[in-house]
Parts: C-alpha cells; sequence; structure tokens
C-alpha cells in the first residue's frame, strides 16, 4: 500500500514564503515523475508544477519565477517552496507521484494541504 502524505500548508500574506513536503511510503519500486496540484474554491484542479526522476522540471505560467519544485530521490519526497505568494495561490494542493509498486505504475494522489493568503 502506497501512501502520499503532505505537510507544510498554512495561512501567510501576500509577498510571503511557505514551503510543501509530500513523502511516499510503502513498498516501491521505482516513482517516475512527480507533481504539485491546486484546486481553489469552484474551480478546476490545475498543474502547479512537476519533476521528472531525472530533473527536469516543468511549472505553470502563473508561478514561473516564484515557486520551485525539487525532490529527493533518496527520501521518495517532492518538495515546493513558494516565494511572493498571492492571494490567488489560496487553494489545496495535493502531491502526486507516478509510482511503480509489484503492481505496474499508476498515480497516486495526497489528501491535500491548505494554502491561504490573505490580507
Amino acid at each position: 500500500q502506497v501512501q502520499l502524505v503532505e505537510s507544510g500548508g498554512g495561512l501567510v500574506q501576500p509577498g510571503g514564503s511557505l514551503r510543501l513536503s509530500c513523502k511516499a511510503s510503502g513498498t516501491i519500486f521505482n516513482i517516475y515523475a512527480m507533481g504539485w496540484h491546486r484546486q481553489a474554491p469552484g474551480k478546476k484542479r490545475e498543474l502547479v508544477a512537476s519533476i521528472l526522476s531525472g530533473g527536469g522540471t516543468n511549472y505553470a505560467d502563473s508561478v514561473k519565477g516564484r515557486f520551485t519544485i525539487s525532490r529527493d530521490n533518496a527520501e521518495n519526497a517532492v518538495y515546493l517552496q513558494m516565494n511572493s505568494l498571492e492571494p490567488e495561490d489560496t487553494a489545496v494542493y495535493y502531491c502526486n507521484a507516478a509510482i511503480e509498486t509489484i503492481a505496474p505504475m499508476r498515480d497516486y494522489w495526497g489528501q491535500g494541504t491548505q494554502v491561504t493568503v490573505f490580507s
């Protein structure tokens, strides 16, 4: 059984920073892409950033230059450093990962962590 557990959400003022963490646990053979999505009230879930096992990254245009995704392959972890936060960044942030176990690779999702940027 694979689990993704997120941490690091919270309340922050505009211009502030937060760092999200997500760690995968269980019987894991390999982790391919890892990423962060977010969903604001009344909106669809959207990709924020993703990172491949080799380190290649992809960002949503709205967060480029402000957010940085990184991963620790030895720890099966992915991180999202969020700087210069804006009220529009308020959402539930979900970690996801493409993981191979004894079963073929599939996507796994965390439970979500709330990020609220308020004035």
